[in-house]
């Protein structure tokens, strides 16, 4: 009997040596810790879309495409990137992309990025004007935001447009498509006009050539000489007519 009560006995104390040995069921089913967020491409945003060639082919020319991303990571508050259509590029004046310099190209590229993650409505609602990766918000470099319902506008203050798509709005980064290339204020400027010379002081030393009144001096000279000489014939004439007249009447008292 004592040998048959300890052999279950050891068998249970076994089983309960080793159930303490298992891990519990909640550890080995927890969740792992979420990893970083991969790195936003914006090329594939913008190849989705379908309608940005010109668009990431300035990016790529600037090199504004390879900064982005770099910038988007080390920024706490995001970016927006509004992007223009290839029929924005096309309805271009010709010749306005070849008439910048690749410091203007860059400044173009970059006005169409926002430093900060911009939700449709919070562009109904923002202060403007807005800066932008370009250099501020004052002067000719910052945007400005208009809504009316629905429809979000933007205007560069030559440049006015509508924001129709929303390609990307998931912070931190949102990509927005426009039907116009925002052209800077500062880009339609004209510079200072050159003097033409026909405002000059005149030359010193120099006097104009003082013209004749029309009934005078009918030889055609403007020198105003002409009066002058006139009067002093006719004081000419009448001293010879006088001293004829006195000689004549000295000549007749001789043979008085």
């Amino acid at each position: 009997m004592a040998s048959s009560f300890t052999l279950p006995s050891f068998i249970l104390l076994s089983l309960t040596y080793f159930l303490f040995l298992l891990p519990s069921p909640t550890s080995s089913q927890s969740a792992p810790a979420p990893g970083p967020a991969g790195p936003i491409n914006i090329t594939a945003i913008l190849v989705q879309g379908g309608q940005y060639t010109n668009f990431l082919r300035l990016l790529n020319q600037t090199q504004v495409l390879t900064q982005l991303p770099n910038q988007l990571n080390n920024s706490n508050q995001g970016m927006t990137l509004l992007a223009p259509t290839d029929n924005a590029f096309l309805n271009l004046p010709a010749g306005t992309l070849n008439g910048l310099t690749e410091d203007k190209k860059v400044k173009l590229v970059l006005y169409h990025v926002l430093p900060k993650y911009y939700s449709l409505e919070d562009l109904n609602t923002v202060s403007n004007p807005v800066p932008t990766q370009a250099g501020g918000s004052k002067g000719s470099l910052g945007l400005n935001f208009t809504g009316r319902g629905n429809q979000v506008n933007v205007s560069s203050g030559v440049v006015d447009t509508q924001i129709n798509n929303a390609l990307r709005q998931q912070f931190p980064f949102a990509v927005y498509q426009v039907d116009k290339v925002l052209l800077p204020a500062e880009f339609s400027e004209a510079p200072a006009p050159e003097g033409d010379g026909s405002s000059s002081p005149p030359v010193a030393g120099k006097r104009p050539a003082a013209k004749g009144p029309s009934s005078q001096g009918g030889d055609g000279d403007g020198d105003g000489s002409s009066a002058p000489s006139n009067g002093g014939g006719r004081r000419m004439d009448m001293g010879l007519g006088l001293g004829l007249v006195s000689g004549v009447v000295v000549f007749c008292m001789t043979f008085l």
